[in-house]
């Protein structure tokens, strides 16, 4: 099975009187994620800028992260149903009745 990983490579802020957020990043981190596209002479870095639930210490309040596929091994399949067990009351169940009775 498939899945994404989020490599975070930076963070920003938005600039005070302007709609812009300003980015930064390492210079390696991002050559760490650059790929070729068609004509394989120009390298590209395609990255993804969320908004931050709230800013860290630093007042920055975006990150940057680069998501990359990954192959995640299968779960095993679960006998039985999904449900958690019933919380025990100490009373025992019909079942637990019909088999101490045998």
């Amino acid at each position: 099975m498939k899945t994404y990983k989020k490599n975070y490579i930076g963070k920003g802020k938005k600039v005070a009187t302007l709609d812009i957020v300003k980015i930064t990043c390492k210079l390696e981190d991002l050559q760490n994620f650059a790929y070729c596209y068609k004509d394989g002479v120009e390298e590209y870095v395609t990255f993804e800028v969320a908004k931050m639930k709230k800013p860290d210490n630093f007042g920055r309040d975006y990150t940057v992260y680069v998501q990359t596929e990954e192959e995640a091994e299968d779960e095993a399949p679960k006998k039985g149903k999904d449900k958690a067990p019933a919380a025990r009351t100490g009373k025992p169940s019909q079942k637990e009745k019909a088999k101490s009775t045998m």
